[in-house]
């Protein structure tokens, strides 16, 4: 799964970039997509840690792509902004909403509404030529009548685009679902706002329109993160008590870039599971929904072709308990199928035999 960062040039993307993948390179280009793994901060994988003292502890992790920002009217860098989102299985949009010299914003005006309808608007256009093209190729298609499902649900699509509403808005049966899942719909990705403001204003919450932007948002449920990249940065580079500290004296009980890394990862519908032992506690990454047989198979396909039964415990009955011991004498063990739909925050040990 790939998280592409978006918006229009110097509004911090690829400060966010480098916060969410813990980098510091500074030969990131400008013109092309950077490619990072962003660590999926987790309070239970922390704790298992404690509890096992392994010899490595791996959390859960997301690649994440910052595409070159969107320059209004330049056809080359919407060319190569387009396709870089098209790739991306979700989308961070970056707004910056406050002033800055040294990077100076769009028309030299602070509109965060302005800026998400930029690009918002530059998503839609490009699924309207790919519906239209497709509704030309239809209707010269000389078995035209084999498509005719097809050609009423895009006509469907291309009014509500027409109408300025993305494609995420509209309601689709399995059969439309089907329909359509080799297309590469750009406003059907889950976005979230990211919304990059000044120190101040961070704990003020006073910016430039704020309350016109989270009623915007709001109403087209798009899911808002505010954050201040220069304290981020000023974060990252603090450890322990000197972190918790600063976080207390500027009134914030949890960094913005965890709330990002934590909410992409809920809006591409993962969860994680977790093996423990004194090798290694480790997040697995799987899409909800997924049955424990298939969950085997991300740690080895040995493991699924062998697959005999889940040991199971959820990490919230370790941790209210203290041992593993406890929750086995409270019942809270349990033994499960391949069939069984794996939970997030379920600590999983598989029995397999090949």
């Amino acid at each position: 799964m790939q998280l592409g960062i978006i918006g229009l040039p110097l509004v911090g993307k690829t400060t966010v970039f480098e916060l969410l993948t813990e980098s510091s390179d500074k030969n990131h280009s400008s013109h092309r997509a950077n490619l990072g793994m962003a660590r999926i901060p987790d309070s239970r994988v922390d704790f298992l840690s404690d509890m096992y003292k392994p010899k490595k502890t791996t959390y859960a992790q997301l690649e994440v792509i910052d595409i070159p920002g969107l320059v209004p009217g330049a056809e080359k860098t919407a060319s190569v902004f387009l396709d870089s989102v098209r790739r991306a299985d979700a989308l961070l949009h970056v707004v910056k909403v406050f002033e800055n010299d040294a990077a100076p914003t769009l028309n030299n005006e602070i509109n965060p509404i302005r800026d998400i309808e930029t690009i918002n608007y530059e998503l839609l256009l490009a699924d309207l030529d790919l519906i239209e093209k497709r509704i030309d190729r239809i209707n010269a298609n000389k078995k035209k009548n084999n498509f005719l499902s097809e050609l009423r649900l895009l006509e469907r699509l291309k009014e509500t685009l027409e109408e300025e509403i993305p494609l995420a808005a509209v309601p689709l049966d399995s059969e439309e679902q089907d329909i359509l899942a080799s297309y590469q719909f750009l406003t059907t990705k889950p976005i979230l706002i990211c919304l990059n403001i000044s120190e101040d204003d961070l704990i003020s919450k006073a910016y430039q329109q704020r309350e016109q932007v989270l009623e915007y948002t709001a109403h087209r449920n798009l899911p808002v993160v505010e954050i201040s990249a220069g304290i981020e940065r000023e974060l990252a580079e603090l450890e322990g008590n000197e972190k918790e500290i600063f976080m207390k004296e500027l009134g914030i009980e949890e960094s913005g870039i965890v709330k990002i890394s934590q909410s992409m990862y809920s809006r591409l519908g993962l969860i994680s599971f977790f093996t423990v032992g004194e090798d290694e506690v480790k997040a697995w990454t799987i899409e909800e929904g997924t049955v424990a047989r298939k969950a085997a198979g991300k740690i080895h396909s040995d493991i699924e072709r062998g697959f005999i039964r889940a040991e199971v415990v959820e990490c919230e009955d370790l941790k209210n308990l203290g041992s593993m011991n406890a929750v086995k004498e409270k019942g809270l063990f349990r033994l499960e199928g391949k069939e069984y739909v794996v939970k997030d925050g379920d600590i999983v040990h598989f029995r397999f035999n090949v």
